[in-house]
């Protein structure tokens, strides 16, 4: 893997196996034995791609084009059925709200929690901690248990924790459209800096305006392949017109 590469994707495909008429029961599941149907579905096919450090990719399409897979493919999530992702660089991901938090445990317990994931230790979170819990703000609501939360104030917290872990590559599934107009100016305004300071950035989007003021590279996805990959202004336009 060349230097200046931060994530590398080759000749990659991914398949999920679909069950219909599924047993609940282990009863169900004896009656039902080799009779079961089910379906392989191809999701992404044939995926190569490289994205150089330092750069900020939009990744668009419509619904169920393969977007949010691809981005759980680099996080290692899930892995492919065939090919390969490389990630060179710490990693952090924004993939779905409360992934990664206990709904019992507090929003401050969580960031420990959350944190220790990403690969801090707990006097690395000790120095981290206020200045993770001013960014979020969610003041005295920081001790209450996540579970009552709502999906903004969810959005708050794993950004916040994300953003203070020293990561070199920061992937993002659409959690930026969740929350109040303020916080997610406040977010973008993050995540410029992050961009100034040579950051990689990769993140699933259907706002046209996001990837036009933040990106410098998008590639738009459909039905599992890459139909085309470049500048934002033209890969938008194409998408645009097929999508009207």
């Amino acid at each position: 893997m060349e230097k200046d590469i931060a994530i590398e994707v080759k000749d990659l495909y991914k398949n999920f196996t679909v069950y219909y008429d599924k047993a609940n029961t282990i009863k169900e599941r004896l009656i039902r034995l080799g009779k079961g149907k089910k379906e392989e579905r191809e999701i992404l096919k044939n995926i190569n791609l490289k994205i150089r450090k330092g750069e900020v990719v939009g990744l668009i399409g419509v619904n169920g084009s393969g977007k949010s897979t691809l981005l759980k493919l680099m996080t290692k999530i899930i892995y492919p059925s065939k090919g390969s992702v490389e990630t060179q660089g710490k990693l952090t991901s924004l993939l779905e709200l409360g992934a990664g938090f206990h709904p019992d445990f507090s929003g401050r317990e969580n960031i420990y929690f959350n944190a220790s994931i990403f690969g801090l230790t707990r006097k690395e979170i000790d120095a981290r901690l206020n200045k993770i819990i001013e960014f979020s703000e969610l003041g005295n609501f920081i001790d209450n248990p996540v579970r009552t939360y709502s999906s903004g104030m969810y959005m708050r917290l794993a950004f916040s924790v994300a953003i203070n872990v020293d990561a070199e590559i920061l992937l993002i599934d659409e959690i930026l459209s969740v929350g109040d107009e303020h916080f997610q100016e406040k977010c973008f305004k993050k995540l410029e800096e992050l961009k100034t300071e040579g950051k990689t950035i990769v993140f699933v989007t259907h706002g046209m305006g996001s990837v036009k003021r933040f990106c410098t590279r998008a590639i738009w996805l459909h039905q599992g392949v890459i139909k085309k990959d470049g500048k934002v202004d033209e890969v938008i336009e194409e998408y645009v017109k097929a999508t009207k």
